[in-house]
């Protein structure tokens, strides 16, 4: 990656970005349990969001912030409850597309890196450990 070539563009741009979100989001679908987090019955409009935010974030258009301001990524996640079980049904779909991509090992991590720090700051409430939790530190 040159210092004028921004990440985005690195791992391929704005195709990367659907792809990567398009198949988070039929993981997701399929997972009647993190499914039933999501109030929208059409799951298109939360893809695009997440799509345009993941792509402002790593270097691309900033079409998240002129179309919703800043991200407040906490607080539009504050009213559903966020449990350990929860982030790691969520990472477990996020490894998955991302395993789609083949990325370069470095892109993978760097990305992957980033996922779960977030998936881990979105934790909002406490729930017991539970029999197959997934250590969220490594793949």
């Amino acid at each position: 990656m040159s210092e004028q070539q921004s990440f985005y563009d690195a791992v391929g741009g704005a195709d990367t970005f659907h792809r990567l979100v398009a198949a988070f989001y039929r993981g997701v679908a399929a997972d009647p349990e993190l499914r039933a987090l999501y109030p929208e019955e059409d799951l298109g409009p939360a893809e695009v969001r997440f799509r345009m935010f993941l792509e402002q974030y790593w270097g691309g258009p900033k079409t998240y912030s002129e179309q919703r301001g800043h991200p407040r990524l906490r607080m539009r996640h504050a009213p559903f409850a966020v449990t350990p079980r929860a982030r790691d049904l969520w990472l477990g779909h996020m490894r998955a597309a991302l395993d789609e991509l083949a990325l370069t090992p470095e892109q993978d991590e760097q990305i992957w890196t980033y996922m779960v720090m977030a998936a881990q700051s979105m934790v909002n409430t406490d729930e017991p450990q539970y029999p197959g939790a997934i250590d969220v530190s490594g793949r």
